[in-house]
C-alpha cells in the first residue's frame, strides 16, 4: 500500500541516524520504565512490534526466555540483530503467528503508522490468555496543545496517520479486547533541532516545525514547558498504556 511504501523509504532513509535522532530512543529510564510496566518473567516470550533498531527489545535483553522482532523496514532491523533473537519482516496488521503465541507484546511509536485498530487487535490476538500488552506512544497533554503538537508532528514525518491523547491509547487496547487497561505518564526532554534532524526532513519543514514552537499558544507553551532561545526545547509526553488479554 502506498502508506506502507512512504513509511518504508521514511525509516530506511532515516536507519543509520536513527538511535541519534531523539533523546527517548535509547533512554534507559525510558526502557526501564516500559520494561516494569510489562512485568516480564524469565520464562517470556516477547514480541516486540515495529522493533526497529531494536532499542525497545534491548532493555527486555536477559529478562526474558526470548524476543521476536517484527518490522516492515529490513534496514532499521539490520541494526536490531544484537537485541532479537528472530527477526520477521510482516505488517502488524495481518502477523503471521498463530494464536496466543506470545506472553509479551511491545509497540513503541508504532501505531501511527499502521490502521491502528486492526493492529493492536492483531497484537491481542496473538498474546496467551493471561498475557500483556503495551503501547508506547507520543500523546498530546490534551484539548490545549492537541492541534499545534499534531501539526508538528505531522512536519516531522508525512507518513504518520494516526495522532493520539492518552485516552486514545486505552481505547485501542480496550476496543481489542484488553482488560485492566492502564495508562502512565512518561515525559522526555527534547531538543527540537536534534528531533527533528531526522535525516527524512526537508528543511522546509523543520523551520515549520520551529514555526509553531515561536508563536505557540500560551496554554501549548504551559503544558510543554517550552524553551525558546538559541535551542528550542520540549517536555514531550508519551503514554505507557498497558492491557492484559482476558485469561479465559
Amino acid at each position: 500500500m502506498a502508506v506502507d511504501r512512504l513509511v518504508h523509504a521514511h525509516f530506511t532513509a532515516r536507519a543509520e541516524r536513527y538511535n541519534r535522532s531523539s533523546h527517548w530512543v535509547s533512554d534507559a529510564e525510558l526502557g526501564r520504565f516500559t520494561v516494569e510496566n510489562l512485568a516480564p518473567k524469565p520464562t517470556d516470550t516477547l514480541l516486540d512490534i515495529a522493533c526497529g533498531t531494536g532499542e525497545v527489545s534491548r532493555h527486555f535483553r536477559g529478562r526474558v526466555a526470548r524476543i521476536v522482532g517484527v518490522d516492515i523496514t529490513p534496514a532499521m532491523a539490520a541494526q536490531a540483530a544484537g537485541h532479537i533473537d528472530e527477526f520477521v519482516e510482516s505488517p502488524a496488521e495481518a502477523l503471521p503467528f498463530p494464536d496466543g503465541s506470545f506472553d509479551l507484546v511491545v509497540c513503541r511509536q508504532g501505531t501511527q503508522f499502521m490502521r491502528d485498530g486492526e493492529a493492536v487487535a492483531e497484537m491481542v490476538r496473538v498474546l496467551r490468555p493471561g498475557g500483556r500488552v503495551c503501547l508506547v506512544h507520543l500523546c498530546a497533554y490534551g484539548e490545549g496543545d492537541r492541534a499545534e503538537y499534531f501539526e508538528i508532528l505531522r512536519l516531522r514525518n508525512e507518513a504518520r496517520r494516526n495522532f493520539y491523547l492518552r485516552e486514545d491509547l486505552a481505547r485501542l487496547l480496550t476496543a481489542a479486547g484488553a482488560e485492566a487497561v492502564e495508562v502512565h505518564d512518561w515525559v522526555s526532554v527534547e531538543d527540537v533541532d536534534v528531533w527533528s534532524n531526522t535525516g527524512a526532513i526537508t528543511e522546509v519543514a523543520r523551520e515549520g516545525i520551529r514555526a509553531v514552537y515561536r508563536t505557540a499558544s500560551p496554554a501549548f507553551r504551559e503544558l510543554h514547558a517550552v524553551q525558546v532561545g538559541d535551542r528550542i526545547v520540549d517536555h514531550m509526553l508519551f503514554g505507557v498504556a498497558v492491557g492484559q488479554k482476558p485469561a479465559s
